[in-house]
């Protein structure tokens, strides 16, 4: 009797565990994410205002299916108050099924925002929305195995089928009436054109295109002598007439930004398009053109080609560490999502996440040596996370050394210490809670050059590779050593090769062919697994980030010290006033100055060897040394006159600045501090600006994306 009534208690304290409440808020989004399917069917949502409501509660709903989802993970078995039967089994299936119901609300939401749109600027789909329609609908066809789910998508696929076939041809008359004449003339492209994005199409200089489809967002819809089809931009198009004389269209378009005229709005209208997409296809017309000239001459293979990494390094903050640095706000924008305090070991929250790893580079094999007409600044990795459409992480870059008798390998310092850079540092830490069953590592091997005949400079993908995390059943792949053939081409181009020319050599026999593909370009990455410490020191960074290994001790003392400063000795979690704190104001600058990063580095290493045992484990008193030692070497540099500015591969900026940076550290020691220095008259400095020792962390602090 006394036992039934312990399991009795036992099952109601189960039913009210951790595991039950996710589950019962799982059941609960279920409902709304069906109630809003159907919702979308409804014949109402043809209303602008009714479709902008339904994107946005779609918005809301999937993020709280993510947070779901993260819940759910961080779960224990340990923390159920009375044993739970078949736990990971029923956790396991109910990731599973969380999984598919964010992937249905984001292709949901990828349809109400083109469809929003649509409506808002009366035209018909462009092709990339078409594209962006046929592969939602291809994925909802190959990805669900859940009936309700499959019948709910797919009426609603219909519905929005039905919507676009309407809208077609309410428009088929006008467009007919625009293109004319225009839809049976041949184009001649003006350079190569390497694909952007999935449905682009991919050509060489001096092809004959014919136009099937002009639309105003500048992308048209072009067909090659092979039959291919896919979507090509105007600027790289010349139109020909039947006795082949050229006439060069878009002449206009080489102002700083593309114009691109409204032809459904009377062709009265000029629409600026300053976005990155249109940058980069800018950029690429001239870059293009430079590596045309140097394939030509044999200084580079056929498939080197503009690095993509470092266009979108050069093109914000948004794929940089030191954006990835700040602390991320929850979707209420009332607290933060990755910084959460633990009262009861009075300091930041660990928070461990999907993708916690550490990633060590040791070499690449058979790399091409570029012609004598090009000088080699800077042979690099630049890594990221890719989820084969979307960059999710920060853009991190190891440099690489090299020898003169084998020019062709490059190589990776395994383990940074002492007065050896960061830079050339080939073990990297990889954090991420993207629920993306296709995230993996992407590596692009890069060469920083200048022309010896112009002087120009510019950087070029040597070849990239990516290695996926997870395998097909959703579990994370094993860590051991990888060797990775290279891919020609940019990460949107598939069979390209680095060099042809080692392809072409190989012979029709097996044996040969085997030769050759020893010969491809390699890279030779290892996946290492955690050990406790480090699984200790990771979950307390970022949710999202990649970084060096060499100075995860030091993103760890500002973390903390952010923690003091936004969640402890905050009057209250509604004060929005600036933070006076000089380290959170500076410190992700010293992510983009690598040199900088070593001198604190140093500094600290040095000033840790005089500690006793006892203080080091003293985390309060190493924090506060911290401090001391950040204001005494790096703080001062960031003002001051006589410092270049950082450049990337200029080795004469980098010499001076290293020779700086030292003799700054050495009277610094001489003088116990740095505060003679400041105060000398022979020290200059920049005028002074508030934002040098004031933190304003709602500008800097980044919105909830569960994607990411």
């Amino acid at each position: 009797m006394i036992t039934n009534k312990a399991e009795a208690m036992a099952g109601r304290r189960g039913r009210t565990g951790p595991l039950q409440s996710v589950l019962r808020r799982s059941r609960e989004l279920r409902e709304q994410v069906s109630a809003l399917l159907q919702e979308s069917k409804e014949p109402g949502t043809q209303d602008s205002e009714k479709r902008k409501s339904l994107h946005q509660r779609c918005l809301e709903l999937k993020k709280s299916v993510d947070e779901n989802a993260f819940a759910l993970q961080n779960l224990k078995k340990s923390d159920e108050p009375a044993p739970v039967g078949n736990y990971y089994q029923r956790k396991e299936e109910e990731e599973q099924e969380l999984l598919k119901l964010s992937q249905q609300l984001e292709k949901l939401t990828a349809i109400l925002s083109c469809e929003n749109v649509i409506k808002g600027s009366n035209v018909r789909d462009s092709p990339k929305t078409k594209l962006v329609n046929e592969q939602i609908e291809d994925d909802d066809d190959n990805g669900s195995d859940d009936e309700e789910e499959d019948e709910s998508t797919q009426d609603e696929e219909e519905d929005e089928e039905g919507e676009n076939e309407e809208e077609d041809d309410d428009h088929d008359d006008s467009d007919e009436d625009k293109l004319g004449d225009d839809s049976a003339v041949h184009f001649i492209t003006l350079g190569d054109f390497a694909a952007q994005q999935e449905g682009d199409l991919m050509f060489k200089k001096g092809e004959v295109l014919l136009i099937l489809e002009k639309k105003s967002d500048g992308w048209w819809l072009g067909q090659n002598s092979k039959g291919e089809r896919g979507l090509v931009p105007k600027t790289y198009l010349m139109v020909s007439d039947k006795e082949g004389k050229i006439q060069e269209q878009n002449e206009e378009e080489t102002e700083e930004d593309i114009e691109v005229t409204d032809e459904t709005a009377g062709g009265a209208t000029i629409m600026k398009r300053t976005d990155s997409h249109w940058s980069a296809v800018k950029k690429a017309i001239t870059e293009n053109n430079t590596l045309d000239a140097l394939t030509t001459m044999g200084a580079v293979p056929a498939g080197f080609r503009p690095s993509t990494l470092a266009q979108l390094l050069e093109e914000g903050i948004h794929f940089r560490a030191s954006y990835f640095l700040q602390p991320v706000l929850t979707s209420s924008n009332l607290s933060f999502r990755d910084l959460v305090w633990n009262p009861e070991k009075a300091t930041i929250q660990s928070r461990p996440t999907r993708i916690s790893l550490i990633v060590t580079l040791w070499n690449c094999k058979a790399i091409p040596f570029p012609g004598l007409s090009i000088q080699v600044l800077s042979r690099h990795v630049r890594l990221c996370l890719f989820d084969g459409n979307r960059i999710l992480s920060n853009i991190h870059t190891v440099r690489a050394t090299w020898q003169p008798k084998n020019p062709k390998t490059w190589t990776f310092s395994p383990r940074v210490t002492g007065i050896l850079p960061c830079l050339l540092d080939g073990d990297c830490f990889i954090r991420s809670n993207s629920l993306s069953p296709d995230i993996g590592i992407l590596f692009e091997l890069g060469i920083t050059y200048i022309r010896n005949s112009t002087g120009e400079k510019g950087e070029l993908s040597c070849g990239w590779a990516f290695l996926k995390l997870f395998d097909s059943s959703g579990l994370p792949v094993s860590s051991k050593t990888y060797e990775l053939l290279l891919n020609g081409g940019t990460p949107y181009e598939k069979g390209v090769e680095v060099d042809p020319a080692v392809s072409r050599r190989a012979s029709g026999s097996v044996f040969q062919h085997m030769i050759a593909l020893r010969k491809q370009p390699q890279l030779l990455v290892k996946l290492r697994s955690l050990s406790t410490q480090s699984k200790d020191i990771l979950n307390l960074l970022p949710e999202v980030l990649i970084g060096s290994m060499c100075y995860i001790h030091l993103i760890l003392f500002y973390r903390q010290i952010l923690g003091d400063a936004l969640l402890k000795e905050r009057a209250n979690m509604q004060n929005a006033d600036l933070i006076g704190n000089p380290i959170l104001a500076t410190f992700p600058k010293l992510m983009e100055q690598p040199d900088l990063m070593d001198a604190l580095r140093s500094a600290w290493a040095e000033k840790e060897s005089t500690l006793k045992r006892s203080e080091k484990r003293d985390r309060e008193f190493l924090k506060s040394m911290f401090i001391l030692v950040y204001h005494d070497s790096v703080f001062p540099l960031f003002q001051s006159v006589f410092l270049p500015e950082y450049k990337w591969a200029e080795e004469e900026s980098e010499g001076t600045r290293w020779r700086m940076i030292a003799d700054f550290l050495k009277k610094t020691r001489e003088r116990d501090g740095a505060l003679s220095s400041l105060l000398s008259s022979e020290s200059l400095h920049k005028a002074f600006d508030i934002t040098e020792i004031t933190y304003d962390f709602v500008g800097v602090a980044r919105k909830s994306n569960p994607l990411v």
